[in-house]
């Protein structure tokens, strides 16, 4: 499998890019702020990639900033939850006072194709089988993504070494922990992870050295 990333430049935000190959068609997944259109798209053209959909784990603007420009440029669907769905419009109800304060004077609006998605809906996308797991926490109508029972987009849910915060509107220090437990920890070591922010890992590596995952074991 292709798997490429743009850490767009604020917040470090990793856009995923994944195909089965060079030259096949291939998922977006969060392409956050600034704008980085541009750059996602001399990525897919540079490995010859057809874009067939794209993936918002949540609606966090540093997941969500170039998903119109993307989505509607390529003319494919946008994949969210329904929970975070109204914020990738208004993103000022996601984030706190000081971070809205810079989105003064700025208009947001959804992609021409937007489509909710529910908890263990699947989807057939490249070939492979991919499941949309809610995970709330980060965000109310967090998603993970989990791709032929092999990678799993995590979002701002689960880094190498830590969590993602729960401290932002929507957010639930208890939610997150049903989610680490019930969904994470049950997780095939075997399944390599693609992070929100930093670099990948492996559930078996979270597992044995996540000070969260530990303590939930514990």
């Amino acid at each position: 499998m292709l798997v490429l990333s743009y850490p767009a430049p604020m917040f470090a935000t990793n856009c995923w890019v994944i195909a089965a190959s060079e030259g096949s068609e291939c998922l977006i997944v969060d392409p956050g702020m600034p704008d980085i259109s541009a750059e996602i798209s001399m990525i897919v053209a540079e490995h010859n990639l057809k874009p067939v959909a794209a993936l918002l784990t949540h609606a966090h603007l540093d997941h969500t900033f170039s998903i119109k420009p993307l989505a509607d440029g390529y003319g494919i669907p946008t994949y969210i939850h329904s929970e975070d769905r109204r914020f990738i419009a208004h993103p000022e109800g996601l984030h706190g006072e000081q971070f809205n304060y810079q989105l003064r004077g700025m208009t947001f609006s959804e992609p021409e194709d937007v489509r909710e998605l529910r908890n263990e809906q699947v989807l057939d996308l490249l070939g492979m089988k991919v499941k949309a797991i809610h995970s709330p926490g980060h965000t109310k109508g967090s998603l993970m993504y989990l791709l032929n029972d092999e990678i799993l987009i995590s979002g701002d849910v689960l880094f190498a070494g830590s969590i993602g915060r729960t401290d932002l509107p929507t957010g639930s220090q208890k939610e997150m922990g049903e989610t680490l437990r019930k969904k994470v920890l049950p997780l095939d070591d075997s399944i390599r992870v693609l992070t929100g922010h930093g670099p990948e890992t492996t559930i078996k590596f979270e597992r044995k050295n996540n000070p969260y995952l530990k303590e939930l074991q514990s």
